[in-house]
């Protein structure tokens, strides 16, 4: 088949063409994005309007800080933490010392609680009161009486009626009777008191505690009795003179 070639004038008026086409459209959208631009404002502009002022700080009076007043506002910060921070420490401290507290509290209740009640000790019993002394009538019964408790004591035998009845023998119950006429008188130791003693059988039976006076009331019954238990085994045994 034989070539065929366009002509040289054919071929450059179609390429030529071509580049017009292009080239009116890239100047179309370059004057459209020229618009675009000159309507709307850049980025810095608006940025630079929008922006909020800068606000300058100024101290009480409205004037503007110096360096003393940051400086002045630097320490009553620094005090004002200074002062919280110790709040806080005193806070903490007086709740760590309230649960403390609370804890020994309940610590102390529990032992109350577990140990036992102690025993109330017991009173010393009382001493008994001392007894007052016996007291005798000054009479013949009082005279028998004490007689017989002396008597009791130092395990004398005899009763009451063993000694009024030789009592009212003897002397007719009068502790300062004196027989001075029978032999005893004669050999000048006569026979004296309730129930006529001489003074040697009143030494040799005479019983401790009474007064050692033959004529004493007492004394004279409590040694007659003891001679009489010595010799007949008690005075209930002698009904007459001995």
């Amino acid at each position: 088949m034989p070539g065929f070639t366009l002509p040289r004038t054919v071929r450059t008026t179609r390429i030529t063409r071509a580049h017009k086409i292009s080239a009116a459209v890239v100047a179309s959208a370059s004057c459209a994005a020229a618009l675009a631009l000159t309507a709307a404002p850049s980025n810095a502009e608006t940025t630079a309007a929008h922006a909020p002022a800068v606000v300058k700080p100024v101290s009480a009076n409205g004037l503007p800080l110096t360096s003393k007043d940051r400086a002045d506002d630097g320490k009553k910060d620094q005090q004002l933490a200074s002062s919280l921070t110790t709040g806080l420490k005193v806070t903490a401290v007086a709740k760590q010392g309230h649960a403390a507290k609370q804890a020994a509290d309940r610590s102390a209740d529990r032992k109350v609680i577990a140990a036992p009640k102690a025993a109330a000790p017991k009173a010393a019993p009382k001493a008994a009161p001392k007894a007052s002394p016996k007291r005798y009538a000054n009479n013949l019964d009082g005279w028998i009486r004490e007689s017989l408790d002396i008597m009791k004591s130092k395990r004398i035998p005899g009763s009451y009626e063993g000694l009024h009845r030789n009592i009212m023998r003897e002397s007719s119950g009068n502790p300062n009777a004196v027989n001075d006429w029978d032999v005893n008188a004669i050999n000048g130791i006569p026979s004296k008191g309730l129930l006529q003693v001489i003074q040697p059988t009143f030494n040799t039976y005479h019983v401790s505690g009474t007064p050692h006076k033959l004529t004493d009331p007492v004394a004279n019954i409590t040694a007659a009795a003891n001679y009489a238990a010595h010799r007949y085994g008690s005075i209930d045994n002698v009904n007459s003179a001995y």
